[in-house]
């Protein structure tokens, strides 16, 4: 589809309902504070817009699972990401449901109570997140295993910077051209590499 493929998808469609979702909880909460209708109701639609792309995010990732290579450890973490985003939408869809179930015409203690789940979605989303960063940043969950082993070569083969070109990498890191001149910043102190 348009050029990728699944996990890229997912990987593509999760950040934007993750966003809108912390706007939505941000907006109600400074709608709140401020007494400002306006903020509450650009909550109101950011949820909607958080909810729907969520759910797709979801979906993609479902999908997605079994479109990837990946070993028992990332099987096992994959459980979790996946738990966890069921339950954060499902909360942030329960939210949603209620407030428009009751027309927005909240009494407070319900108001109080939807404010205090989408602080719990807010930070089962973030969780969310942090799971699904462990699968793609330690396991390289949708990286093919074929590309994976080319780099893995590409790495142990080193990278050597020209002299003169600049050099992102700290000196002590493995592969890095020492004979390269290096520049200090005007104005650093005097010190040792």
């Amino acid at each position: 589809m348009l050029g990728y493929d699944l996990p890229r998808l997912h990987a593509a469609v999760n950040d934007l309902p993750a966003a809108l979702l912390l706007a939505a909880v941000l907006f109600d909460l400074m709608g709140w504070v401020l007494k400002r209708d306006s903020l509450i109701w650009a909550g109101i639609w950011t949820l909607w817009a958080g909810v729907i792309g969520g759910w797709a995010a979801v979906i993609l990732g479902e999908l997605a699972e079994d479109a990837v290579e990946h070993g028992d450890a990332a099987h096992e973490i994959m459980g979790v990401h996946e738990k966890l985003a069921l339950i954060t939408m499902s909360l942030f869809t329960l939210v949603l449901a209620w407030k428009l179930w009751r027309r927005f015409q909240l009494r407070p203690f319900e108001d109080r109570a939807l404010k205090l789940l989408m602080i719990v979605g807010l930070v089962l989303l973030v969780s969310t997140g942090i799971e699904g960063g462990e699968l793609v940043f330690d396991h390289a969950v949708g990286i093919p295993t074929a590309k994976l082993e080319a780099e893995i070569q590409n790495r142990a083969a080193g990278h050597h910077h020209e002299a003169g070109e600049a050099d992102d990498h700290d000196a002590a890191a493995p592969g890095h051209d020492s004979t390269a001149a290096h520049v200090d910043p005007p104005g650093t102190p005097p010190h040792s590499h």
